[in-house]
């Protein structure tokens, strides 16, 4: 207490008690490939700023790679901040004895996207996915094969996943199964099912700025940036699809509604070119098929991988603290005021926070045997918003106060 001596009003700040738990950045993309410099740095995750620094750094003679397309995509659709994990011309993503993977990537938290240009076989595909699932606060981006007929192998899986929804042995929902080709077509090229991965097709026509030509590049650098830009203003919570593609002049291939229609129950993310609105992502999906539903849009994927780590590193305090009931009050407090934060934002569905999210955290989350353990548990409950992905207006004629539909009359 203090030692009031003089007469007088005296005020005093007292601190709140409460530690707020901030959202982490969801914008941050690595990308792996290579450059074409012979002495850029090699095997080691690299931050850059901007083209300008990736062009001193990795950026070798003659005509661009896939790699640096899509750095420059990039940074043509955000601005902010990205990794650079350059493997050399020959290099693999899943690493040699003598050469790491992307392992190197793991002890990075700031990543949130991650992507490797023109890396487009299963195994490569399995690598990514894999890291991404391992971690849990990451999201690959995956580039399809420039041909349709490779693509559509992956509407065969969508098939037999829905007709098989238990899995059973031998089913081509398998975790590493992927669809044999027919005689006369290409091996198909299926990414497996994960909640962890999107798929974008076609590739798209950009300018190699070293030559100056016109070429196709892997979609993912541009996609990526399309996701930070959505993230920066308007949130992770945001569907990351109807928006322009900047620096794209032209797609390798249009696709037509039907074949999208197909395309789309597989998880495949068509870009489209329109007359009117000109190139852009119609599709938010991941490849997540019938073992995650709930998970399939990207948004709701991303949106809690960001409220997991925004958590995970917001509470870090309570470890070693008195696991009483003091303690699970004080994670109620924090947990409800960030929750509270993100539903105001329009990141969860509800009218009311209540419908929002709930958190439970007492002696039913927490009895002894589990306290004696030295465990916390807290459960949480989240209504994720989702995207109005088909939006369907239904047209009646009105005539003299009777409505006419479908040539039924209704009064």
């Amino acid at each position: 207490m203090p030692n009031y001596k003089t007469p007088g009003v005296y005020v005093e700040e007292v601190p709140s008690g409460a530690r707020p738990i901030e959202a982490v950045s969801t914008s941050t993309a690595c990308f792996i490939g290579t450059g074409g410099k012979a002495d850029a740095p090699n095997r080691e995750p690299i931050a850059i700023n901007n083209w300008t620094e990736f062009v001193n750094t990795f950026l070798g003679e003659g005509p661009m790679t896939p790699l640096a397309n899509a750095v420059n995509g990039f940074f043509m659709n955000t601005q902010g901040r990205c990794y650079i994990l350059d493997i050399g011309p020959t290099g693999s993503l899943a690493g040699t004895a003598e050469q790491s993977g992307l392992e190197v990537l793991e002890a990075i938290d700031e990543i949130a996207i991650v992507a490797a240009p023109g890396y487009t076989t299963p195994s490569d595909y399995d690598t990514l996915i894999s890291h991404c699932e391992k971690m849990r606060d990451r999201v690959a981006i995956l580039d399809s094969p420039r041909e349709l007929k490779k693509i559509m192998a992956l509407t065969r899986v969508a098939t037999q996943d829905a007709a098989s929804p238990d899995g059973e042995p031998g089913d081509a929902a398998d975790a590493g199964a992927r669809p044999r080709a027919t005689r006369g077509e290409p091996e198909a090229v299926a990414p497996r099912s994960s909640d962890f991965a999107a798929y974008y097709y076609p590739w798209v026509s950009v300018r190699d700025l070293s030559t100056g030509e016109i070429v196709l590049a892997p979609p993912s650098g541009h996609m990526a940036g399309l996701w930070a830009r959505t993230d920066a203003t308007r949130g992770v919570h945001k569907a990351p699809a109807n928006d322009t593609l900047r620096g794209v002049l032209g797609v390798a291939r249009r696709v037509t509604p039907s074949e999208q229609g197909e395309l789309n129950e597989a998880g495949v993310n068509v870009i489209r070119m329109f007359d009117t609105l000109g190139i852009r992502p119609w599709g938010a999906r991941t490849l997540a098929r019938t073992d995650r539903p709930d998970m399939k849009y990207i948004n709701v994927r991303r949106t809690f991988c960001m409220i997991e780590e925004s958590i995970a590193q917001g509470t870090s305090w309570t470890v070693f603290e008195p696991n009483d009931t003091e303690l699970w009050s004080m994670v109620v407090r924090d947990l409800k005021a960030f929750l509270t934060g993100l539903w105001r934002d329009g990141a969860l569905m509800g009218r009311t926070p209540e419908e929002a999210f709930m958190i439970k955290c007492d002696r039913e989350t927490n009895p002894p045997d589990s306290v004696d353990r030295g465990l916390l548990v807290a459960l949480i409950w989240l209504a994720p918003v989702k995207p109005a992905e088909f939006v369907v207006f239904k047209v009646s004629q009105f005539s003299g106060g009777t409505i006419i539909e479908e040539g039924n009359i209704r009064g």
